[in-house]
C-alpha cells in the first residue's frame, strides 16, 4: 500500500507564490508516475502537472507554463509543485497522485485560495 499527504496550501494574493509538497509512504518502491491534479466544485479533477518515476516532468495548460513546475526527489519520497504567480483562477484543491501497481493513490487534498 501506499499513502500520500499534501501539504503547503493556503491563503495567498495574487502575484504570491506557494509550494505544494506530497510525501508517500508505504511501498513507495513501487511508485511509478505521480502527479498534481486539481478540483473546483462542480467541475471534474484536473491534471495539472504529472512525473515520472525517472524525474521527468510533463506539466499540462499553457497557463502553467514557466509559472508551474514539478520536482521529484525519490530518496526523500516526495514530489513538489512550485506555483508562482498566482491568479485566482487558480483557486483549488490539489491533490497528489501516485500510481503503483496498476492502483490508484491519491492524497486528501490541500485547499489553495488567491485572493484578488
Amino acid at each position: 500500500q501506499v499513502q500520500l499527504a499534501e501539504s503547503g496550501g493556503g491563503l495567498v494574493q495574487a502575484g504570491e507564490s506557494l509550494k505544494l509538497s506530497c510525501l508517500a509512504s508505504g511501498k513507495t518502491w513501487t511508485i511509478g508516475g505521480m502527479a498534481w491534479y486539481r478540483q473546483t466544485p462542480g467541475k471534474e479533477r484536473e491534471l495539472v502537472a504529472r512525473i515520472t518515476r525517472g524525474g521527468v516532468p510533463r506539466e499540462f495548460g499553457d497557463f502553467v507554463k514557466g509559472r508551474f513546475t514539478i520536482r521529484r526527489d525519490n530518496t526523500k519520497n516526495t514530489v513538489d509543485q512550485q506555483m508562482n504567480n498566482l491568479t485566482p483562477e487558480n483557486t483549488a484543491d490539489y491533490s497528489c497522485y501516485a500510481r503503483a501497481q496498476e492502483l490508484d493513490y491519491w492524497g486528501q487534498g490541500t485547499q489553495v485560495t488567491v485572493s484578488t
